[in-house]
């Protein structure tokens, strides 16, 4: 029964461990990979070993006469069976979309692509198996860069040519923006090939009964997944069952329809017995979608003073092979964004999208608003040193003004709340901006061959995917919509049924302090139940930040129509009038006498026995509620980090880092601050460590965590955090998304701060990942052409 002192002491803002962890960090718990069913096969992949080849012949019969080996299948054998992946946002109406069948049949266009697979009564058998199956290919000249790829002559990925899309996007007048400006400044970016590391690799296990086909996945969609099987492969969708067990991380990586998952269906169809296939980190590193892979051409156009006029941005997006299940759209997803927290006359952006011969791109945390965030953070850099002004001076003559908002951006958002100015205050505070500054002054006079560099980030986002008319109006595939049920049982404890499919983000923590504030019962009485299309039938899943912003909001939704019911049935047990009942922390009392009255959990026993209820009023307080938002939300933040360049080594070292984050109300600081560091760490490893690369015949070569450099607690800095707090407005919780905030900020904070460092010497870019060999080589090249006056060390 709730108390007045558990009505005094809020749960949203608590900072609560998580519930979920005491399974998760001891194990108790079912991964994919753990599942285990009577007669369960082993599937193993034939990888093509080609980025680009015609396939000739494939021969599976050696292989099917190995040991333990059950049946081995070309792409040949499915046939049409297999269809091709769906991609869910054609951005454009001539938008190039070629056929991707989940394993090729004629052609490969990537390492990696499957063409065959064997399956075992043991995975090691089918591993074993797959060096028994002859490939024969035909070469062909691989597609690697994607400026080349547009080059009249160069060699087809696709038919239909290497052009997937152009997708032009103009506001204000641009031409007059740049017509005679005083200062105009052009940068080229480039971002780099990434390639998501999920702690839990990518598994799921298929099993038909009769004509029903449950498929346990380690997916961020198990409801887009089961409408996906259903639509495009032909399954009737009410006999597909989903579930996303407990998902050890996924980025992005695991927002997708994967060539394993359909082929796991369509094989133990074909063998009438469940199969598993579990991912390898190699196999992972080769077949999951990368992210990023860009050339951000970037032009700002300003008066002396620093106001911004105009910024045009061209951009060439890298698609891979093929078109995945959101690919052409995310470099749009940061179309909005380039504009971030400044006012301008116009803006231009246009993105075309190229096919080359490497795996597919998809979305990888942050999805374009990294990119975004990241070339106009190292623009506005640029731009503050042509003027000769301090970059936070330029930042702050620009940006959005607490006072103006809501405030319609040049992009045509509309950003609801923001208080920039705070959050830079207190992230110069936090930093000792002003020391630091006069710190980097004694040192470039003093030659020091360790340089100071301060980078900035002052940024914004939008996130949570919203609302459904507008990402209907992008060519978006689905809506933006989410859903919730909260179930009260007899005893007065709450299921919450949700739509939002966590995978790391602390749901089942975060929705049992929402509800227990809104219905008033304890927050122990909740459980939270997702990430099975049988348990929560109805949802949009997890991405884009979106889970609080939307799912949480229906969920709030669903406690409301919670208490209207509990009311009505209060109105009746008190002999009072509907109209009298209130409801205070968990009791229904009448007006104006709060100390009598039911708690909700009386009101629930009555319900359940229904011997003394109203008529006409159905015996159930169990309530579902679809929220649709009526705008995106956007978080803001001030990232600020300071590096230590070693100009003779070319190391960097970041001294310190401050993140002053705005994510509106917060439900659980503790959960917030981990999404912050985790979200600081990848943006971190994309300035310093990380990057795809492939030889000249398109040969992956970091296949391997020992190749790709994913950094580790012991190669990142202490991060410094705090927040400011303007709740939105477009939403009753004032929330606003925080899971890819320090991703999107962190980046371009690093690599300013490493530029800064090296102005001096006349380095005005280090090209991302910024390892010691690459600043060192940028540093010999600027010495080896004069540039510069007083860099370090000379």
């Amino acid at each position: 029964m709730t108390t007045d002192t558990q009505a005094a002491a809020p749960e949203l803002g608590k900072a609560r461990t998580r519930k979920e962890d005491a399974r998760l960090l001891t194990g108790q718990t079912n991964w994919t990979d753990n599942i285990v069913l009577p007669g369960l096969l082993h599937m193993c992949f034939v990888r093509s070993p080609f980025a680009h080849a015609r396939i000739t012949s494939v021969d599976v019969s050696a292989a099917k006469d190995m040991p333990g080996v059950i049946a081995a299948f070309s792409g040949a054998d499915f046939g049409d069976e297999q269809g091709s992946l769906p991609c869910g946002w054609p951005v454009t109406e001539d938008i190039v979309m070629p056929p991707h069948p989940p394993m090729a049949t004629d052609e490969v266009r990537y390492v990696g692509e499957a063409v065959a697979v064997v399956i075992a009564r043991d995975r090691y058998e089918a591993a074993d198996a797959i060096a028994a199956v002859d490939v024969n290919y035909e070469p062909l000249p691989p597609v690697l860069d994607m400026r080349a790829a547009l080059e009249e002559g160069s060699p087809k990925v696709h038919e239909a040519g290497n052009k997937c899309y152009v997708w032009p996007f103009v506001q204000g007048d641009i031409d007059a923006a740049f017509h005679d400006a005083p200062v105009v400044v052009e940068r080229t970016y480039r971002q780099q090939r990434l390639i998501p590391c999920a702690m839990e690799p990518r598994a799921v296990v298929a099993s038909w009964v009769a004509d029903e086909v449950t498929l346990w996945s380690s997916t961020q969609i198990p409801h887009v997944l089961r409408f996906a099987l259903g639509a495009f492969f032909g399954i009737p969708e009410q006999n597909i069952r989903v579930i996303a067990p407990d998902v050890g991380g996924g980025f992005g990586s695991k927002l997708q329809i994967t060539a394993e998952e359909v082929l796991a269906v369509l094989v133990a169809r074909k063998l009438g017995r469940p199969v598993k296939w579990t991912e390898s980190r190699s196999e992972g590193n080769l077949t999951v979608h990368h992210g990023r892979d860009q050339w951000q051409r970037i032009r700002v156009a300003a008066d002396r003073d620093g106001r911004l006029r105009g910024l045009e941005v061209d951009l060439l997006a890298d698609m891979g092979a093929y078109l995945m299940l959101i690919t052409p759209g995310v470099p749009l997803l940061g179309a909005f964004m380039y504009p971030a927290i400044y006012k301008m006359d116009a803006y231009s952006f246009k993105c075309t999208g190229v096919f080359t011969t490497k795996m597919p791109t998809d979305a990888y945390r942050g999805a374009g608003r990294p990119e975004a965030t990241f070339a106009i953070e190292r623009i506005m850099d640029e731009l503050a040193d042509e003027l000769g002004m301090d970059p936070l001076e330029l930042r702050e003559r620009n940006w959005i003004k607490h006072e103006e908002f809501p405030y319609t951006t040049i992009a045509t958002l509309v950003y609801d709340s923001g208080n920039y100015e705070a959050a830079t205050a207190r992230a110069k505070e936090l930093f000792h901006y002003d020391e630091l500054r006069a710190e980097q002054q004694k040192r470039r006079e003093a030659g020091d061959p360790v340089q100071l560099g301060i980078g900035i980030s002052t940024f914004t986002e939008m996130c949570g995917i919203a609302p459904s008319r507008v990402v209907g109006s992008l060519r978006y595939g689905v809506g933006g919509w989410e859903n919730a049920t909260v179930r009260v049982l007899a005893t007065g404890k709450i299921e919450v049924v949700t739509g939002s499919s966590a995978h790391g983000q602390g749901h089942e923590t975060a929705w049992s302090q929402i509800v227990a504030d809104k219905l008033g019962v304890p927050y122990e009485d909740i459980r939270v139940l997702h990430g099975d299309t049988q348990v929560s039938a109805k949802g949009m899943d997890t991405y884009g930040s979106r889970s609080l912003t939307v799912g949480g909001i229906a969920l709030a939704g669903a406690c409301d129509k919670v208490i209207d019911k509990a009311k009505r049935v209060a109105a009746h047990l008190m002999e009072a009038s509907e109209n009298d009942i209130e409801f205070t922390a968990g009791r229904l009392h009448v007006r104006g006498d709060p100390q009598q009255g039911r708690t909700i959990q009386e009101i629930a026993l009555a319900t359940f026995t229904a011997h003394n209820f109203p008529d006409g009023v159905e015996p159930s307080l169990d309530s579902e509620h679809t929220y649709d938002p009526e705008n995106f939300s956007f978080p803001h933040g001030t990232h600020l980090c300071a590096t230590e360049v070693d100009t003779e080594t070319g190391r960097v070292t970041i001294r310190s880092y401050v993140a002053v984050d705005d994510v509106g109300k917060v439900v659980n600081p503790l959960i917030v601050e981990g999404q912050v560091h985790g979200g600081i760490a990848q943006g971190i490893a994309q300035a310093l460590y990380e990057e795809a690369v492939y030889d000249d015949d398109g040969n992956l070569l970091t296949t391997t965590l020992a190749d790709y450099l994913v950094p580790s607690a012991a190669d990142l800095p202490h991060f410094t955090t705090d927040r400011t707090e303007t709740p939105a407005t477009t939403n009753p919780l004032g929330v606003k998304g925080v899971g890819e905030a320090g991703t999107i900020a962190s980046t371009p904070a690093v690599v300013n701060a490493i530029v800064d460092a090296l102005r001096p010497m006349g380095i005005d870019d280090v090209p991302m990942p910024c390892t010691p060999e690459r600043v060192w080589r940028a540093i010999q090249t600027a010495r080896d052409s004069g540039a510069g006056q007083n860099g370090g060390g000379q």
